[in-house]
Protein backbone atom coordinates (compact mmCIF):
# COMPACT_ATOMS: atom_id res chain seq x y z
CA UNK A 1 0.00 0.00 0.00
CA UNK A 2 1.47 3.23 -1.01
CA UNK A 3 -0.95 6.10 -0.53
CA UNK A 4 -4.49 7.27 0.26
CA UNK A 5 -5.88 5.49 -2.81
CA UNK A 6 -5.41 2.25 -0.89
CA UNK A 7 -8.16 3.40 1.49
CA UNK A 8 -10.52 5.19 -0.93
CA UNK A 9 -13.06 2.39 -1.35
CA UNK A 10 -13.33 1.59 2.37
CA UNK A 11 -13.52 5.24 3.42
CA UNK A 12 -16.22 5.95 0.82
CA UNK A 13 -18.22 2.97 2.07
CA UNK A 14 -17.90 3.91 5.74
CA UNK A 15 -19.08 7.46 4.99
CA UNK A 16 -22.38 5.96 3.78
CA UNK A 17 -22.99 3.93 6.97
CA UNK A 18 -25.69 5.46 9.22
CA UNK A 19 -24.34 6.99 12.45
CA UNK A 20 -20.69 7.14 11.32
CA UNK A 21 -19.97 10.83 11.75
CA UNK A 22 -17.14 13.29 11.30
CA UNK A 23 -13.78 12.68 9.77
CA UNK A 24 -12.30 9.25 9.16
CA UNK A 25 -8.59 8.73 9.70
CA UNK A 26 -6.46 6.00 8.17
CA UNK A 27 -2.87 4.91 8.12
CA UNK A 28 -0.36 2.15 7.86
CA UNK A 29 1.85 0.59 10.53
CA UNK A 30 5.56 -0.07 9.87
CA UNK A 31 4.83 -3.81 9.51
CA UNK A 32 2.44 -3.14 6.61
CA UNK A 33 -0.79 -3.61 8.53
CA UNK A 34 -3.25 -0.74 8.39
CA UNK A 35 -5.95 1.00 10.44
CA UNK A 36 -9.05 3.14 9.97
CA UNK A 37 -10.45 5.26 12.83
CA UNK A 38 -13.85 6.96 13.03
CA UNK A 39 -16.58 8.13 15.38
CA UNK A 40 -20.10 6.80 15.73
CA UNK A 41 -22.81 9.24 16.77
CA UNK A 42 -24.14 7.42 19.83
CA UNK A 43 -27.30 9.54 19.79
CA UNK A 44 -28.26 8.01 16.44
CA UNK A 45 -30.93 5.32 16.96
CA UNK A 46 -28.96 2.93 14.73
CA UNK A 47 -25.59 3.45 16.44
CA UNK A 48 -25.53 0.16 18.33
CA UNK A 49 -26.93 -1.71 15.32
CA UNK A 50 -23.99 -0.40 13.31
CA UNK A 51 -21.54 -1.46 16.04
CA UNK A 52 -23.12 -4.92 16.12
CA UNK A 53 -23.06 -5.36 12.33
CA UNK A 54 -19.44 -4.19 12.02
CA UNK A 55 -18.40 -6.38 14.96
CA UNK A 56 -20.04 -9.43 13.45
CA UNK A 57 -18.39 -9.09 10.04
CA UNK A 58 -14.99 -7.78 11.12
CA UNK A 59 -14.42 -9.78 14.32
CA UNK A 60 -16.30 -13.03 14.12
CA UNK A 61 -18.10 -13.73 10.87
CA UNK A 62 -18.03 -17.49 11.51
CA UNK A 63 -15.77 -20.15 12.96
CA UNK A 64 -14.55 -21.08 9.49
CA UNK A 65 -14.62 -17.64 7.89
CA UNK A 66 -12.87 -15.16 10.16
CA UNK A 67 -11.41 -12.08 8.57
CA UNK A 68 -7.88 -10.92 9.50
CA UNK A 69 -9.33 -7.76 11.03
CA UNK A 70 -10.38 -6.45 14.40
CA UNK A 71 -13.01 -3.81 15.15
CA UNK A 72 -12.74 -2.20 18.57
CA UNK A 73 -13.46 0.94 20.58
CA UNK A 74 -10.61 3.24 21.60
CA UNK A 75 -10.64 6.16 24.01
CA UNK A 76 -8.35 8.50 25.88
CA UNK A 77 -8.83 8.49 29.68
CA UNK A 78 -12.45 9.62 30.28
CA UNK A 79 -11.53 11.34 33.55
CA UNK A 80 -9.24 13.71 31.62
CA UNK A 81 -11.32 14.34 28.53
CA UNK A 82 -15.03 13.63 28.76
CA UNK A 83 -17.63 11.08 27.85
CA UNK A 84 -18.26 8.77 24.91
CA UNK A 85 -20.27 11.28 22.89
CA UNK A 86 -17.09 13.29 22.33
CA UNK A 87 -14.15 10.96 22.90
CA UNK A 88 -15.08 7.38 22.00
CA UNK A 89 -13.72 6.30 18.63
CA UNK A 90 -13.77 3.03 16.73
CA UNK A 91 -10.89 1.39 14.89
CA UNK A 92 -10.67 -1.28 12.22
CA UNK A 93 -7.19 -2.83 12.14
CA UNK A 94 -5.78 -5.42 9.79
CA UNK A 95 -3.97 -8.47 11.12
CA UNK A 96 -2.62 -9.48 7.69
CA UNK A 97 -0.85 -6.88 5.59
CA UNK A 98 -1.99 -8.58 2.38
CA UNK A 99 -5.66 -8.06 3.33
CA UNK A 100 -6.39 -4.68 1.78
CA UNK A 101 -8.88 -2.01 2.90
CA UNK A 102 -10.80 -2.33 -0.37
CA UNK A 103 -11.35 -6.01 0.35
CA UNK A 104 -12.83 -5.08 3.72
CA UNK A 105 -15.21 -2.72 1.92
CA UNK A 106 -16.30 -5.62 -0.31
CA UNK A 107 -16.97 -7.86 2.70
CA UNK A 108 -18.96 -5.15 4.47
CA UNK A 109 -20.95 -4.29 1.37
CA UNK A 110 -21.85 -7.94 0.90
CA UNK A 111 -23.06 -8.42 4.47
CA UNK A 112 -24.43 -5.15 5.86
CA UNK A 113 -27.91 -3.92 4.92
CA UNK A 114 -28.19 -2.86 1.28
CA UNK A 115 -28.06 -0.14 0.29
CA UNK A 116 -26.20 0.68 3.48
CA UNK A 117 -27.35 4.30 3.62
CA UNK A 118 -31.06 3.34 3.32
CA UNK A 119 -32.31 3.59 6.90
CA UNK A 120 -35.33 1.40 6.12
CA UNK A 121 -33.00 -1.54 5.47
CA UNK A 122 -31.65 -1.45 9.03
CA UNK A 123 -33.40 -3.33 11.80
CA UNK A 124 -33.59 -1.23 14.93
CA UNK A 125 -34.54 -2.23 18.46
CA UNK A 126 -38.00 -0.78 17.81
CA UNK A 127 -38.47 -3.32 14.98
CA UNK A 128 -37.89 -6.33 17.24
Amino acid sequence: MGDDRDFAKLLAYLRRVPSIAGSIGSGKYPDGNWWVKFSIDISNPLAWNVVQELSCVLNYLSLNERLPTIFMPVSPPPYLNGGPADFLSWVIESRDRTFKPGTVADWLEGRLPQPVEDLTQWQSAADL
